[in-house]
Order: C-alpha cells, then sequence, then structure tokens
C-alpha cells in the first residue's frame, strides 16, 4: 500500500515538472537587458547616406560625342610640316581644304580637320581673339533668328549646346571658333560662318591659344600649303 501511494506521488510530481517545462517554452522569451552605452567619443563612425540619383555628377566632354565615329585620318589632330611667316601661336584657317593650323615655328603646325561655313556663309579676313569661354552659352545673332525663327534666343552651355565643349569669339564679329556635338559635320560646308572642331580638338586648341592671337581666315579662291605629317 505505502509503495503503490509512493508510485502515485512520483507520478504526480513527474507529471507536474512536465506541464511546467512545456508552459515554460511555450512563454516567450524576454529579451535581456541593454548592454550600456559607451562613451559617446567610443561610438563608431555612422556612415553617410546619399539618396541614390542627388550625387553630383561630372561633365564628360566625351559624352556629347557619338563614341563610335571616327574621323577621317587627314582631319585628324596632327603635326605637319608647315612653311609660314606667321609668328608662333597664330591660327590660320584653310577654308577650302577644311583645315586649321595651329603655328607651332620651326616650320611646323598643329593641323585640325573643321567644318566651314556652307554655300553662301563662308568669310576671309584677319581677325584676333577676343574672348575665350569654356562650356559657352549660346545667344543666336538675330541674322541667325531670322533665317531661323524656330532657334531658341538663348540655350546655357552644356553638353548640348551647339557651341560644344570651348569656344573663342574673333574680334567684334559673330563668329567663333568653337566645338561641336556632332563631329560627323568635321570636313564639310556645314555652318552660318563659324569654325568648328571636334570637342576633343576645340579642347586642345583653347589650351593653346591665348586672348589676342592673330587668326587669319582664308578664302574660298585660296589653298594653303596642306602640310606634310611629321608625327
Amino acid at each position: 500500500m505505502f509503495a503503490s501511494g509512493t508510485v502515485r506521488s512520483q507520478s504526480k510530481f513527474l507529471l507536474g515538472a512536465l506541464v511546467a517545462c512545456a508552459l515554460a517554452a511555450a512563454a516567450p522569451a524576454q529579451a535581456a537587458p541593454p548592454a550600456p552605452l559607451p562613451f559617446p567619443f567610443l561610438l563608431p563612425p555612422v556612415a553617410s547616406y546619399e539618396p541614390p540619383g542627388l550625387a553630383p555628377q561630372t561633365i564628360n566632354p566625351r559624352e556629347d560625342e557619338a563614341s563610335a565615329y571616327e574621323l577621317p585620318p587627314r582631319l585628324r589632330r596632327q603635326v605637319v610640316s608647315y612653311t609660314t611667316r606667321e609668328a608662333p601661336g597664330t591660327v590660320v584657317i584653310d577654308t577650302p581644304n577644311k583645315y586649321l593650323y595651329y603655328v607651332l615655328g620651326n616650320g611646323q603646325a598643329m593641323r585640325y580637320g573643321i567644318g566651314v561655313g556652307r554655300d553662301g556663309f563662308t568669310w576671309s579676313g584677319v581677325q584676333s581673339v577676343t574672348k575665350k569661354a569654356e562650356w559657352p552659352d549660346w545667344t543666336p545673332p538675330p541674322e541667325m533668328i531670322a533665317r531661323q525663327p524656330y532657334l531658341p534666343r538663348h540655350m546655357a552651355g552644356g553638353p548640348g549646346n551647339p557651341l560644344g565643349a570651348r569656344a573663342m569669339y574673333l574680334g567684334g564679329t559673330v563668329y567663333r571658333i568653337h566645338g561641336t556635338n556632332a563631329p560627323e559635320t568635321i570636313g564639310t560646308h556645314v555652318s552660318s560662318g563659324c569654325i568648328r572642331l571636334t570637342n576633343q580638338d576645340v579642347i586642345d586648341l583653347y589650351s593653346r591659344v591665348n586672348v589676342g592671337a592673330k587668326v587669319i581666315v582664308l578664302p574660298m579662291e585660296r589653298r594653303a600649303d596642306l602640310g606634310r605629317v611629321t608625327r
């Protein structure tokens, strides 16, 4: 009898222990209390966050040019033999051959392929560089607007601007030596009298030409020495 009671007691004890364990397992675990924070000067640096799309962008002068387009070899920038009495730093525009020569001296010149005025818009004479500008604004002159009334009255400088990456202004005229967003027009009669180069070439020329430099524009009837490539 005693043994039987003892067994029942032990069974009740075991059953109670199992129920208690089950309830404990079902109950949500409580998070451990947070550890105390260190002093502010011990906190790790917080990385700054910049929303996507708001990061400043650098304008690449080549972004606006067709990367697949290559100038014909004769129109690429190159040093050539060029005999002239003009002083180094002089610019000679060979309108008929679509070349611009930057006189280096010692019988050499840097030669660039250019686009020139359309039929009826070529001109000739001697001017000087009166102003230089990077990514210039474009304000079409009244004469151009009269011919093409759809043109904007003003356009801020940038990759979409028809003056391209650089411009050199010639005397008190409306003409400029400037870049272009259409490199395939180099070597053609395309403009209203301005002289255009690829953006890469006009950046190179801009770095060489000083304000006050002499610019000689040859007429269509005269052909300058084509120059012999030296390197």
